[in-house]
């Protein structure tokens, strides 16, 4: 009779290394390992034997990067999804495509059961399971970290079992920071960040970038191209989404952008300090957002404000496959009709600088703006729109003076 199969979420990682002949030697499953590529640029050469020899039967190694930017990062950036004022989403954007592949796979393999290694305390197990649940509602799924079964707490731990499972692999149990990494950005947890009064150790730190205060000394001008939205171009040159945040993470990284320290509210309700790059990110979001402001009209700005923080808290949370998630984007993308044209600014120092920018749907009007009266607007217009404008304020003082005579 064959075994049950359980997929599990592979990363070649020591944790999801010594997951495999876990699963196996407690649940009796076959292993069917998937690593999820969303750009993490993880050295993928070796995985299959490696998992293969940790007692996995198969390896899925799938390429999502271009799925993962133009159908989850875009939407965010088109929303200017923001989480805490800081944080843009990196972790987050991808949890959501990792499940639909693991599900899918599931389907291909006749899976009873999709298993991760998030721990117990993080934001990735409500992500994972939500989605998972919203695609796949028949579909088991074991997080170890929560399992009686699992009594491993430490590195230490994990390299013992797989030797007494006779895995001999290149992991140690020196301390370094817990990261994520997709081509978005890249996550830091762990270590001195544990203490909110202590400063990162830059040095140690950063993968894809350099702190501001050792970038260069001259500052460096970008041009980004967008079409309904989406970026198009870098300095003229057309590429695909992919591609345009790849040249803007140089870019950025170059120059210290996109480098944020944040004490965040997780979704379990504790708070957690972690630092994030997100350098290409940075600089397209405010780009776009520097376009926005010359296209779109007042109200729809001030409305879209507000979905952003809706939409960005339902990404953090894991709502990616539910109907609002879905109601809300498409509001977003009615917005994005317009929001063509080419937004200039130069990188300096960890800043991005406004330089210009132009669309041929802009509303900024120069006749309007300018001080000089011109035949749309008339100074003197203003007063009667003033009078009716404030006339609740007034109203109210004046009856206020009279309560106060009586």
């Amino acid at each position: 009779m064959a075994k049950e199969k359980v997929v599990l979420a592979y990363s070649g990682g020591l944790d999801t290394t010594a997951i495999i002949p876990w699963l196996k030697e407690t649940y009796d499953f076959d292993v069917v390992c998937v690593c999820i590529d969303v750009g993490q640029e993880s050295e993928l050469d070796g995985l299959e034997e490696r998992a293969k020899y940790s007692g996995a039967e198969k390896l899925y190694i799938l390429d999502v990067v271009d799925e993962f930017c133009e159908e989850y990062i875009m939407p965010g950036v088109k929303a200017n999804c923001v989480y805490e004022n800081k944080y843009l989403l990196g972790t987050s954007f991808a949890r959501p495509l990792i499940a639909k592949k693991l599900v899918e796979i599931a389907r291909k393999e006749g899976a009873t059961t999709i298993c991760h290694g998030a721990t117990g305390k993080g934001n990735d197990q409500v992500r994972f399971e939500l989605n998972i649940k919203a695609l796949a509602p028949d579909i088991r799924v074991i997080a170890t970290w929560r399992q009686p079964e699992w009594t491993m707490q430490s590195r230490e731990d994990e390299i013992e079992y797989c030797k007494a499972h006779g895995i001999d692999l290149p992991f140690d149990a020196s301390s370094s920071y817990s990261r994520d990494r997709n081509l978005w950005h890249i996550s830091h947890e762990g270590l001195e960040l544990e203490d909110p009064s202590k400063e990162p150790n830059w040095e140690h730190l950063l993968v894809l970038g350099t702190y501001p205060e050792k970038a260069p000394d001259e500052a460096e001008y970008v041009t980004l191209s967008f079409e309904k939205g989406i970026p198009t171009a870098v300095n003229g040159q057309k590429m695909k989404v992919a591609d345009v945040i790849r040249t803007l993470n140089k870019l950025g990284g170059k120059h210290g952008v996109g480098i944020v320290d944040i004490v965040e509210n997780r979704v379990v309700g504790m708070k957690s300090r972690g630092v994030y790059e997100t350098p290409g990110g940075t600089i397209l979001m405010e780009a776009h957002m520097q376009l926005e402001e010359l296209i779109l009209d007042r109200d729809t700005l001030a409305y879209k404000k507000l979905i952003a923080d809706k939409l960005a808290d339902m990404i953090y949370e894991g709502k990616w496959f539910c109907p609002l998630r879905e109601a809300l984007c498409a509001f977003v993308d009615s917005t994005q009709e317009r929001v063509t044209g080419d937004v200039k600014f130069k990188l300096y120092k960890g800043n991005i600088i406004k330089a210009g920018t132009t669309s041929p749907y802009s509303l900024y009007s120069e006749e309007l703006a300018s001080f000089t009266t011109g035949d749309l607007y008339d100074h003197k217009d203003a007063e009667g729109f003033i009078k009716l404008f404030g006339l609740p304020m007034r109203v109210r003082a004046m009856l206020d003076q009279e309560r106060e005579k009586k």
